[in-house]
């Protein structure tokens, strides 16, 4: 029996890259569920510390997570708080297959905050490195 996974991002702001990440890939970003979390702090379970407010909603600090909507069960990915900030290459990276729209959504991008590295190909392969709002490399191809 194979096991389920799920990727970690390290990040100095999770609910902000979350939310970057999931409209980049057309995910959802995981409900919060305020009234547990203040069941949990009232309970002594959980500190005021480990809360914060996005965007007008109650949220654990310590990370956030995203979906697939349309794929259930799908690998989900969640943003972790890390207080160190990104220091050299990712040994691991996303790549979104976009096809013939590539151009158009690394422009749509970069308009949101990502930026180009560099362009690559091999063959037929054509693929265009980006760098995520906190520098997480990926790539459009």
């Amino acid at each position: 029996m194979g096991y389920r996974f799920q990727v970690v991002v390290d990040s100095a702001n999770p609910h902000a890259l979350a939310k970057w990440w999931a409209q980049t890939l057309g995910w959802q970003s995981e409900p919060s569920n305020e009234d547990f979390i203040r069941e949990m702090v009232a309970a002594g379970h959980a500190l005021e510390e480990d809360t914060t407010t996005f965007e007008g909603v109650l949220v654990w600090q310590a990370g956030a997570g995203i979906v697939d909507p349309d794929s259930p069960g799908s690998p989900r990915v969640l943003f972790q708080s890390v207080a160190e900030p990104k220091s050299v290459k990712n040994r691991l990276h996303l790549d979104i297959r976009v096809g013939d729209e590539r151009e158009s959504v690394v422009t749509e991008l970069e308009a949101r905050g990502a930026s180009v590295l560099h362009r690559g190909n091999q063959g037929p392969s054509i693929w265009i490195t980006m760098t995520d709002p906190e520098g997480n490399e990926f790539c459009v191809s």
